[in-house]
């Protein structure tokens, strides 16, 4: 089986996780962008722009990596879906921060989507990820962070 974590190696638990909390910053930092292109226009022409000019960084970023040998670990072919829930992110994402939800409601819900998402991943093994058993934090991690959720977007 691939492992997932070959670029990474060299970096730190602590290392990954200020590259992981950079991310989350990006996202919510993308989210607003492509929230404020949407209150211009709709949702879907916002996911569309976001991803054109998205292609055009990565094209950019691509051409000064070293390229891999070919034929050599091979993704499955359904891993090439990624900008399906990309779209779908971006325009949600577009809808919800534009409601009472507002940014904070809609990253704090995302957040909870993506730990729900990651924790049937790696109990499941979903996606080719590596499987792993549920820890007594992991049940507990889900449902605190749905009642800050709860406290964010309802009040005390």
């Amino acid at each position: 089986m691939h492992t997932h974590h070959s670029a990474a190696q060299p970096l730190t638990k602590y290392g990954l996780s200020a590259l992981a909390l950079l991310a989350g910053a990006l996202l919510a930092l993308m989210i607003h962008c492509n929230s404020r292109l949407a209150a211009y226009g709709n949702p879907l022409t916002a996911s569309w722009l976001a991803h054109a000019i998205g292609m055009l960084a990565a094209l950019l970023l691509w051409k000064t990596q070293r390229r891999a040998r070919p034929g050599i670990d091979r993704p499955p072919r359904w891993a090439y879906l990624g900008g399906v829930p990309g779209a779908l992110v971006v325009a949600l994402a577009a809808i919800t921060v534009n409601s009472p939800l507002a940014m904070s409601g809609t990253l704090a819900l995302g957040m909870a989507g993506q730990m729900l998402f990651g924790l049937l991943s790696d109990r499941f093994g979903l996606f080719g990820m590596p499987r792993r058993p549920l820890r007594l934090n992991d049940a507990l991690a889900l449902p605190l962070v749905l009642s800050g959720c709860a406290v964010l977007i309802f009040g005390a």
